[in-house]
């Protein structure tokens, strides 16, 4: 790389960086580029490659004849859905359940490192760090399990509470009213002390000289959290903002397949649990397809908004 000063157009010094062509570049930083290209691999092949495959969502796909023999559907599938009874169902719910994250999931974890940021024991604040994100090791079924163990109607520890109460016993998983509830705070408990650990590292990185400025202006622990802390913290809450509502229509369907049964389809169906049942259930590979591109394409078009609206009235996005 060469430095050079030349004179500008306007008369005065500029620096230009002179880097040298693309075969010197790749000669000097080629163990750089080496390690890059398991990665780079790593996309193609399972990232763009399978992206061949979207066609299917244009056809009348069949199994028999492949994706490129098959013949060409254009729109219809997404008609199809769009004019289908389940469209407003499956929409209705998966908005219904990323709005319940975004209010009470997402404000978890800042919450818990706000906490432990003015935990002055240090033994206490490591246990309760590893106890808090230990669940998000737990594989899905596992924590479905334990949920159905304890909402179990015969032997299930809330019902034999509520036994123990006076009240009658509710199988709390076939009434759909709960669904949702239910959800929700499985979410929180199984990723809230991982997602703190990003916001705790974000405290970390703020100048402590602020918070002796802010205790000689007479500041108290309240004041130096809302004038210090939150604005130290804000852009990495609103990079995951926006992440979160990148992926509003991809609720976890994992454990929404786990845990709903027909009986609480009427609250508990989403998008993701409706294209496994054509694709998967039901064969309907092209239905499916058409159903998941349709999604992905609104969680694009959802990313690209908040980013903007980010952009406008906090200065932070993700590009």
């Amino acid at each position: 790389m060469k430095l050079r000063i030349k004179e500008s157009q306007n008369g005065l010094p500029a620096l230009t960086v002179k880097t040298g062509g693309l075969g010197k570049t790749l000669r000097r930083d080629w163990f750089l580029y080496a390690i890059l290209v398991p990665f780079v691999l790593w996309y193609i092949l399972f990232a763009f490659k399978p992206m061949y495959g979207l066609q299917i969502a244009f056809k009348d796909y069949s199994v028999f004849q492949g994706i490129a023999d098959s013949p060409w559907a254009g729109f219809s599938h997404f008609e199809t859905f769009l004019q289908s009874d389940y469209f407003l169902r499956v929409l209705k719910n998966t908005l219904l359940i990323s709005l319940y994250s975004l209010l009470f999931a997402f404000p978890a974890p800042i919450l818990l490192a706000l906490l432990l940021n003015d935990v002055k024991n240090a033994m206490f604040k490591k246990m309760v760090q590893t106890i808090t994100y230990l669940p998000h090791f737990i594989s899905v079924v596992v924590v479905c399990g334990i949920v159905t163990n304890l909402l179990a109607p015969g032997n299930g520890i809330v019902n034999l509470l509520l036994e123990q109460l006076g009240l009658e016993k509710i199988y709390f998983l076939a009434v759909p009213e709960y669904f949702r509830t239910i959800f929700v705070s499985m979410s929180i408990w199984q990723e809230m002390g991982f997602s703190a650990i990003i916001y705790i590292a974000a405290l970390a990185g703020i100048n402590t000289d602020l918070y002796e400025a802010a205790v000689v202006d007479g500041a108290n622990k309240w004041k130096r959290m809302l004038n210090v802390t939150l604005p130290g913290i804000l852009p990495t809450i609103m990079i995951m903002l926006i992440l979160k509502i990148g992926s509003l229509l991809e609720v976890g369907y994992e454990a929404i397949i786990l845990l709903y049964q027909p009986a609480t389809y009427e609250t508990a169906d989403v998008i993701n649990s409706y294209v496994y049942r054509e694709g998967i259930l039901n064969g309907r590979y092209d239905m499916a397809t058409a159903v998941g591109l349709f999604n992905s394409v609104v969680g694009l078009l959802l990313i690209v908004i908040s980013n903007r609206l980010s952009k406008k009235y906090t200065g932070n996005g993700l590009w």
